[in-house]
């Protein structure tokens, strides 16, 4: 493999220190390529989630104008018998449009013009863009110390945002008021199932790139559980359909200044960095708490320090992603020396860097 100028042909290596070549004219790189073979099959106009309309409450027509085409993808091997699934590579930057879009669609089919919905961030944002695109309005509800970032994704999409003094739970009664009051759907990402078969395809995609079977492990991160109901969802159809035989074990991870699925303590919960899973009191904490047994799996926490040393680490990979996203990182790295040898690990980069303020490296 090297260069060759796209002028006078001459050939450079490809370690050369000059950007064009000597007689001015640009490269072009040379190499040996196998020949192209078409598969006359794929559907090409289907390569996003709604590869799985089979199993999906809505289709990918019913989609036609709200869709971005959103899921498939990448699975990035980090280390031997690790991998990541890229889920920032989605349009919103976070795998919350595998639900977003289902939540929209919904709001549509019954025929709704408003809509309201509570978040940190990643979700409000995924919804406010497909809502948007929906022409429906979106009452967004977020924390006040929700990243600056984020609100300014959320606004750009159209969003109308209303932000509440206090923490994830004091949003969450913000808008239940709001929408009691004013008569208006709640769109939750937390309570509204319909979320859940979208974020179901990430186990469906998973179970196609490893080649029709499972890891050994699904790292999950936990505030309020939209990933780990998808998983719940997509392991009982894939085992009723004769796919697999059992549970992949999921090993849930928090933050431990804000773990409430670890401690029951109400005084241990503080400021954490992974706004994204900051949930001091999550609704669904007891069906949580038996998807994950269920699997044979267990929660564990992670560190503050711990955290920013992973999403640091991801970094030297080529990796960028939010603090939130770290975090599962961060539990494959405490759990590593406990691991047999060839077993096999998810992880989920649930949101872009883009989206954290900066304020760390």
């Amino acid at each position: 493999m090297l260069y060759q100028c796209r002028e006078c042909m001459s050939e450079y290596p490809l370690n050369t220190l000059e950007y064009k070549c000597k007689c001015g004219g640009h490269f072009n790189l040379k190499f040996n390529k196998s020949g192209y073979k078409p598969d006359l099959y794929k559907d090409v106009s289907n390569l996003s989630l709604w590869d799985y309309e089979c199993v999906l409450p809505f289709n990918k027509e019913e989609s036609r104008d709200i869709t971005m085409m959103e899921g498939l993808t990448p699975l990035i091997p980090l280390e031997e018998d690790l991998y990541a699934k890229a889920e920032y590579y989605m349009p919103t930057l976070s795998f919350k449009d595998r639900g977003g879009v289902m939540l929209v669609l919904l709001a549509k089919k019954i025929g709704l013009s408003e809509i309201a919905i509570d978040s940190s961030g990643n979700a409000a944002t995924s919804v406010t863009a497909y809502s948007t695109r929906a022409g429906v309005r979106c009452h967004v509800f977020v924390p006040e110390k929700t990243s600056t970032n984020k609100l300014k994704q959320i606004q750009a999409h159209g969003g109308i945002v209303h932000t509440v003094w206090g923490n994830r739970e004091d949003t969450s009664l913000a808008v239940k008021e709001f929408i009691t009051l004013n008569n208006i759907f709640y769109a939750s990402h937390i309570y509204n199932p319909v979320f859940y078969h979208g974020t179901k395809t990430y186990f469906y995609e998973v179970f196609e790139q490893l080649g029709f079977r499972f890891p050994d492990i699904f790292i999950i991160p936990i505030g309020n559980g939209t990933l780990i109901f998808g998983a719940e969802l997509a392991f009982l159809e894939l085992k009723e359909a004769g796919y697999i035989q059992k549970y992949p074990k999921i090993i849930g991870v928090q933050a431990k200044n804000c773990a409430p699925l670890i401690s029951e303590d109400p005084v241990s919960i503080k400021e954490t960095i992974a706004e994204g899973i900051a949930i001091p009191n999550p609704p669904r904490k007891k069906e949580i708490l038996e998807i994950v047994n269920s699997t044979g799996g267990y929660i564990i926490g992670v560190d503050e320090d711990e955290i920013l040393s992973a999403k640091d680490g991801l970094a030297k990979k080529g990796l960028y992603v939010e603090d939130t996203s770290a975090v599962n990182y961060c539990a494959y790295l405490k759990i590593k020396e406990n691991l047999t040898p060839s077993e096999s690990v998810v992880i989920p980069l649930c949101g872009s860097g883009l989206k954290s303020n900066v304020k760390h490296f």
